[in-house]
């Protein structure tokens, strides 16, 4: 027993002391002062994390992705579309980990919004929309905002061959996810 104690008593001083003083951390629990003020206010030494970001393009926004795939490049243009394709599975590919279930039952739901007739055609959209939003933050899919914010622009621009692209490009990002 008194050569454990000796064992941790040489381990302990080859650390570094805690701040706050010897044993226990500041405070005096075993968690350390958790429930007290934090020195700089409520963000701690970090500083206040709202506001101004100090001139940072964006505002207040963390992250710039890539750039908003357009609308009316996609409608016109097959190479555009497969290069998204490309861009947005790579992403997928580096950022999360969905599931090629979970893009099939996205791209199932966008088949079958297609196919709803002319006039309840954009609800069913809106509605897509939403259930991609849900699914974007419930699996932490941040690679598919970009497809989110275009679905905003195919919903508000109304037109079925709008719909049709939407549809070929979520068709060749399950194609080149497999």
């Amino acid at each position: 027993m008194a050569e454990e104690q000796q064992a941790q008593q040489v381990n302990r001083e080859n650390r570094p002391p805690r701040e706050g003083g010897q044993g226990r951390p500041a405070g005096g629990r075993p968690g350390g002062d958790r429930g007290g003020p934090r020195p700089g206010g409520p963000g701690g030494e970090r500083g206040d994390r709202g506001g101004d970001r100090g001139g940072r393009p964006g505002g207040d926004r963390r992250f710039d992705g890539p750039p908003e795939i357009e609308l009316d490049k996609l409608i016109g243009d097959s190479l555009y579309l497969d290069n998204q394709a490309h861009i947005v599975v790579s992403r997928m590919r580096d950022m999360d980990s969905g599931t090629r279930s979970q893009l099939r039952r996205l791209y199932n739901a966008v088949r079958r919004a297609t196919r709803a007739p002319e006039n309840e055609r954009q609800h069913e959209f809106v509605m897509l929309r939403a259930r991609l939003a849900y699914t974007i933050a419930r699996h932490g899919l941040r690679s598919l905002d970009q497809l989110e914010r275009l679905l905003l622009q195919v919903t508000r621009k109304n037109e079925a061959r709008g719909y049709e692209r939407f549809r070929d490009l979520f068709e060749a990002i399950v194609a080149y996810n497999e």
